[in-house]
């Protein structure tokens, strides 16, 4: 048991890591790979139009999200077929949904699966590890994404964390925008 906890542990503070590794290092990766570092944004598709200010553009495999008025980051996800408000969440690692939102989707488990320590904002709590069959927003779909179940206590809403943002090919916050890229 404790050993799957570090494992666990392990694999998520590796996962929140490689995103910013990259950022920082870019030129040097790209340069490993053989790479200029204008050769990946030349392939990428361009969005077309930009959305009028507050409104979020979904075009292609990439999604632009505004900032609400306190800074953050929040969208319409589909998780397993049922769209659920949620707020991108860089400190989370992984998704994190309440009981009562996770019960909407199909996903209940049991009492004794609320083994696992999670530190949150509010404290402490215990949560049951999960996973997301499918999870997507606009175009940008991603399947087997791991989660956390809260109880609705511990958690008023649903945030989407490393777990799903370090699968992606880049994201990435400018102008008060947050541009995710599958």
């Amino acid at each position: 048991m404790l050993r799957k906890t570090i494992i666990f542990a392990v694999c998520a503070v590796s996962s929140a890591s490689l995103p910013g590794l990259y950022q920082k290092h870019q030129a040097r990766v790209l340069g490993l790979m053989g790479l200029e570092q204008g050769a990946d944004a030349a392939q990428a598709p361009v969005i077309s139009a930009s959305p009028a200010p507050g409104e979020n553009g979904i075009t292609g495999r990439r999604v632009e999200l505004a900032a609400d008025g306190r800074g953050h980051f929040n969208g319409d996800f589909r998780l397993n077929g049922r769209t659920v408000p949620a707020m991108i969440d860089t400190g989370a690692s992984v998704v994190a949904l309440n009981r009562s939102t996770a019960r909407r989707l199909g996903i209940s488990p049991a009492q004794a699966d609320f083994r696992h320590e999670v530190s949150t904002a509010n404290g402490s709590t215990r949560g049951a590890a999960v996973t997301i069959d499918r999870l997507q927003i606009g175009r940008i779909d991603l399947e087997k994404v791991q989660a956390i179940v809260l109880d609705d206590k511990a958690l008023s809403g649903t945030l989407i964390g490393m777990s799903f943002l370090g699968r992606l090919g880049k994201y990435q916050v400018e102008n008060g925008r947050l541009l995710l890229e599958q």
